[in-house]
């Protein structure tokens, strides 16, 4: 298994969990984004710059990925396109998307999606909290002790 971090919108709060999840496990890692930034320096980590744009880092993730890999993103349509090739992803709050729910993550993004072209102002989400790293920790710990064998 390797681990595939879509790195342009990962909380800083984030970044020590996953690196010490990383190096303790010596797990394949890569950090994807469209402009610099680093989660700690390790050989188990290697970190793509791809080109500006929407879903650059997204489409290079989901050409990488493999079956079993567990993507970590904040991006349902990219969550759904993991999943789709049996691959798993966890988002920043500790949600681990399946093929169970991922449909009706999704269903709910593009409803607020349309709400919001047709001119209705939503709320965003709440901002993110030490409470959310730490249920991302508790869920990435959680699915490295199983797929891990720890």
């Amino acid at each position: 298994m390797r681990i595939f971090v879509d790195g342009d919108a990962l909380p800083n709060l984030l970044k020590p969990i996953i690196f010490r999840q990383i190096d303790r496990l010596h797990i394949e890692t890569f950090v994807v984004s469209n402009k610099h930034i680093t989660i700690g320096n390790s050989k188990f980590i290697s970190y793509i710059i791809v080109d500006q744009g929407a879903d650059e880092a997204d489409n290079h993730i989901v050409e990488l990925v493999s079956d079993g890999d567990l993507v970590i993103t904040a991006d349902i349509p990219l969550a759904d396109r993991v999943i789709a090739k049996v691959a798993h992803a966890i988002d920043h709050r500790g949600e681990l998307y399946s093929i169970d729910n991922i449909k009706q993550y999704l269903a709910v993004r593009n409803l607020m999606e349309m709400i919001r072209e047709s001119g209705e102002m939503t709320r965003g989400p709440k901002p993110f909290s030490q409470k959310d790293a730490h249920q991302f920790a508790n869920q990435l710990h959680k699915f490295l002790t199983k797929y891990c064998k720890i």
